[in-house]
């Protein structure tokens, strides 16, 4: 498992608790998530428990602790976004994609979450897609985006075949 090189990387380092965000970080930025038994390496190298490595991770809203799909929907849930109707906004793309926040669909394809203010206040309410902005969303616009990324990669995957 790729989780090995954090234990190598941690008894490489000082080896002390001092390491321990330094290293979901490495984690999370090679695997795209900090998989189980990587706090069980990193926790074992550092000679710290996996609650308290857990403890640490899950306080941070960086760390994702699921494996994220091709494509990373954000919906913005910050003042402004919220009183312009995001909530629904987040009901239809969990309604259309059938997942909660902080989860990714069977297929891998789509990831969702919730972000407290993307910046963009005035084009609220907005979600993102993979980074790319969409604001002034409406309840139509979520089944339109979805169906669009989804075309994106089928042709993809039928390039490459």
């Amino acid at each position: 498992m790729k989780a090995k090189h954090d234990t190598e990387a941690a008894m490489e380092s000082n080896g002390t608790e001092s390491d321990l965000i330094p290293l979901l970080q490495a984690t999370q930025e090679r695997l795209g998530f900090v998989p189980e038994a990587a706090i069980r390496q990193i926790s074992d190298a550092l000679g710290i428990s996996e609650s308290q490595a857990f403890g640490v991770a899950s306080f941070y809203s960086m760390f994702r602790f699921t494996e994220p799909g091709r494509c990373t929907v954000k919906v913005c849930m910050g003042t402004a976004c919220h009183v312009r109707g995001s909530k629904n906004i987040l009901d239809e793309f969990r309604r259309r994609l059938k997942i909660e926040p902080d989860q990714t669909t069977p297929d891998k394809l789509f990831s969702l979450e919730t972000v407290n203010c993307l910046g963009a206040c005035a084009l609220g309410p907005i979600a993102t897609f993979d980074g790319e902005s969409h604001g002034l969303m409406k309840i139509k616009m979520v089944e339109e985006l979805i169906e669009a990324i989804r075309a994106k990669f089928t042709a993809e995957v039928e390039e490459r075949a």
